[in-house]
Parts: C-alpha cells; structure tokens; sequence
C-alpha cells in the first residue's frame, strides 16, 4: 500500500520523461488528461474556442516548465487541474473586467460571484470525473435518468443496500465541492483563487 508521502509512479516517471523532453510524453498526457483540461476551462469560461485556448496554454505550460510540478506535492492530475482551474479564471476576470471597464451591465461583486460559481461548478465536475467509476456510474443513473436506488441497484446488478452505498459515497464526495480545503481536491475550487 502507497503512503501518503510517496507520489504514484505514473506521475513520478511522467514528470522525469517530461524533464527529459520526451515528446512522447506530453501526447501520453494529453491523451489522458486533455478531456479534463478541456471540461474544467470550459465550465469556468463557458466558452468552447476560450476552453480550446485553456487548454493549449495548460499544455504549453506542461512542456515549457516540466520541473513546476513536483510529485511530492500530490498526484499530476491535481496539479494539471489546479493549473487549468487558475489560468481559467484569469482568463474569466479579464474578460470580465475588461466588459465592465468598456462600459458592460454588473460590478465587481458579481464578477467575483460569477467566479465562485465557476469555482464551484469546476470543482463539482473535477470531483465526478475522479470518484471510482462505481460511484460515478450510480450517481448518473440516479441523475441523468432519474433512477431510485432500487432501479440503480438492478441496472447495475448490485445489491439495494450497495446502491445506496455508492450512491450516499458519492453525494458525500459532491458535498464537497464547497469545502475550500478538502483534501485530495486541488487548492483553490472552492473559493475564489
């Protein structure tokens, strides 16, 4: 069993052939991490062309500074999240105050709301994508087509009590998504950042 202190091997080797320019690498990662990368920036902005330039920017920044990662400080994942998360609402109070500053509808509360929002709702969706896939699996079946326990219980041909198990863990995780300083969830997504 891995312990807190010691990063998973993918992200540590990963990080190492990034190091070493290995362009090999970076299509590994973004193979397994663009569709992140891509969804996060896109709930923030909500904006596809926005997102498509998040995203080249938080790869950009991968292959440019290899060495910003450090893998004693938690899965690569995370970090590339956080990383998107950031360069995201940048980009989101930018666009934003440039609006007002041309004369646009709302203030300066309502950007840092619209913020928090997006913080909130990135966070969410960064909880989902890294749950276990039984939690994910129930928790869209209950949500997206709108089954009871039961009715998820047979649909993934697990026990009721199962069921309401993954269901009730994966709701836990989502509560979360307001917390600040939830461990294993990457900084900043629940507040403003």
């Amino acid at each position: 069993m891995a312990t807190q202190d010691a990063p998973p091997r993918w992200d540590r080797r990963m990080q190492q052939r990034l190091a070493r320019g290995e362009a090999a690498a970076l299509g590994e990662l973004y193979d397994r991490f663009a569709s992140l990368v891509h969804g996060l920036a896109h709930r923030v902005l909500e904006d596809e062309r926005a997102a498509d330039r998040i995203t080249r920017e938080v790869f950009t920044h991968v292959w440019e500074n290899p060495d910003a990662y450090d893998p004693k400080n938690g899965p690569l994942r995370t970090w590339v999240a956080t990383l998107t998360h950031r360069l995201a609402v940048q980009r989101l109070r930018a666009t934003e105050t440039e609006a007002l500053a041309q004369g646009g509808e709302g203030s300066t509360e309502d950007l840092e709301h619209k913020v928090r929002h997006a913080s909130v709702a990135a966070r969410a969706d960064y909880i989902v994508h890294a749950m276990p896939t039984p939690l994910r699996a129930a928790l869209e079946l209950a949500y997206f087509q709108r089954r009871d326990y039961r009715q998820t219980a047979v649909d993934l041909g697990v026990t009721e009590d199962e069921a309401r198990r993954r269901l009730r863990l994966g709701l836990q995780l989502l509560s979360t998504a307001h917390d600040t300083d939830t461990p294993g969830a990457p900084p900043g997504y629940g507040g403003a950042a």
